[in-house]
């Protein structure tokens, strides 16, 4: 579904990004890991159009969507999270969630006074799919909670439910479990699942913890210095010298064997 090649973003004379090539198979939950500092992010900001590249090729479905901007990737099905969860905090879980879908007939100041109906419509409607994405999250009962007075954990299950308001076909996830008990990351893992086997999702994810990466992806992709570095199964990562001297000889191959 999405091909990087020879992918580059520099800022100054940093290289952040240093001539990645990967792809990411649709139908795919891969993750991606590599130490602090190996590019994930960057990566991940370029693919979505948050940076340009410096230099190479994005393709998402053999079409070319390098440098495009994130409201165009938007409708285009391709979505990120982020590591810290942009919510709007004096809103509801609800009304964060029915705020995701663009052209909404009550965006324009015309609808407003000759559309009434046509609003109260789409309203009704954003609310139903809103309520049944809490659901399928298991976080009904915050529905009319403000948003920023849930806890860190249940925000990122709002971003990931704001990724079920449309029409996504390929989700970014940065860091999702940072900060998240362990309850609520397998609520998370969960829900990640059951999108990727019922409604055909496909993920890349950033993630540190292991386990968490275990459970969910296949393959693994493992950066070092802007680059890909190995690419496999966790147990091949894990058994790869490059990638236990890329995170200094002892940090992946003891946390992940602790």
């Amino acid at each position: 579904m999405i091909k990087v090649k020879d992918l580059h973003k520099h800022f100054g004379g940093f290289h952040a990004v240093d001539g990645a090539n990967l792809e990411i198979a649709e139908g795919s939950i891969t993750g991606l890991i590599g130490p602090n500092g190996a590019g994930k992010t960057t990566l991940f900001n370029v693919i979505a159009g948050v940076l340009e590249p410096t230099a190479g090729r994005v393709t998402m479905a053999g079409k070319d969507i390098t440098g495009l901007p994130p409201h165009e990737l938007f409708h285009k099905g391709l979505l990120r999270t982020f590591q810290i969860a942009h919510e709007f905090s004096s809103m509801t879980c609800r009304e964060n969630l029915m705020m995701v879908p663009g052209n909404q007939s009550g965006e324009r100041l015309w609808n407003t006074w000759f559309g009434r109906r046509r609003i109260a419509n789409e309203e009704r409607a954003l609310r139903a799919k809103a309520d049944e994405v809490l659901e399928f999250l298991t976080i009904e009962h915050l529905a009319d909670h403000r948003a920023g007075q849930v806890s860190g954990g249940q925000k990122k299950l709002l971003e990931l439910g704001r990724t079920m308001m449309v029409d996504a076909r390929i989700v970014f996830l940065d860091e999702v479990g940072a900060g998240v008990n362990r309850t609520l990351l397998n609520t998370i893992a969960d829900a990640i699942i059951r999108l990727n086997k019922e409604r055909q999702y496909t993920f890349v994810v950033i993630e540190h913890d292991m386990d968490f990466i275990g459970r969910l992806c296949d393959p693994v992709i493992c950066m070092a210095e802007g680059r890909v570095l190995a690419e496999g199964t966790l147990a091949e990562i894990k058994a790869n010298e490059q990638v236990i001297e890329a995170y200094l000889g002892t940090g992946l191959k003891n946390k992940v064997n602790t």
